[in-house]
């Protein structure tokens, strides 16, 4: 009921700020006023958003807002570092819909090493508890080099995360030394931080669940490819 009750507020208050405007001109400008109101209630309906306006209008200026996301505090990355594309990723190893998308990311970078960043941020969720090891693991795959090639291999075991499986994906992607490997994947105090440091950041800029993703700073509620084709379409 809640819902009803906001868009008649929401639609007074975007008349009365385009009251302030010149008048529109012609068919085609009201048109465009009139595309741009269904548009925002398109917004408001499709989320199922807060219950004041000032709650819808914070939620849509987040949608609009570019995110500083840290680019450059170590956090794995492929593709071109001056793509026109960046996609960053809050993700887990636990989460069946992070293993889901995880073929398409591969192929999409594959494609596109020079048009598309694609960064990774650990977001584990409290209630995957095996999430935590098996992103020490993938550290320890990064400190060799093979930080890509583990996120790709890793994600069909979901659920099946253990230091065997760790292992054993470590020698599928050729992790050269599987020794240090195995010293390297302990969920320790350091790895533990770079964790903490990515969830704070995911909080910070509204990740609530996995995966989440945010391109050139703008966060979107699902991954949609067709955003990206157009994108990538339009450079």
């Amino acid at each position: 009921m809640k819902k009803f009750i906001i868009l008649p507020l929401l639609f007074l208050s975007l008349v009365s700020c385009e009251a302030t405007k010149p008048a529109p001109q012609g068919l085609e400008a009201l048109q465009s006023e009139l595309a741009e109101i269904k548009s925002v209630l398109g917004f408001v309906l499709e989320r199922g958003m807060g219950s004041s306006y000032e709650q819808v209008k914070e939620q849509i200026e987040n949608a609009n807002k570019v995110w500083d996301l840290q680019l450059d505090v170590g956090s794995p990355s492929i593709g071109n570092p001056k793509a026109k594309i960046v996609i960053v990723e809050f993700s887990e190893f636990q989460c069946p819909y992070c293993a889901r998308i995880t073929p398409y990311l591969d192929s999409l970078t594959k494609a596109n090493p020079d048009k598309i960043r694609l960064v990774y941020k650990n977001f584990p969720l409290s209630f995957h508890k095996d999430a935590p090891a098996a992103a020490a693991a993938a550290m320890a795959a990064h400190k060799q080099g093979k930080f890509w090639e583990y996120r790709w291999a890793l994600a069909p075991s979901f659920q099946s995360l253990n230091d065997s499986t760790f292992i054993e994906t470590a020698k599928k992607v050729g992790v050269p030394n599987i020794e240090q490997f195995k010293k390297d994947m302990v969920l320790d105090a350091d790895k533990q931080a770079i964790i903490d440091r990515d969830m704070k950041l995911g909080s910070e800029v509204g990740v609530q669940g996995t995966p989440n993703f945010y391109v050139n700073g703008k966060r979107q509620d699902r991954f949609a490819p067709g955003l990206i084709e157009k994108m990538l379409n339009d450079l």
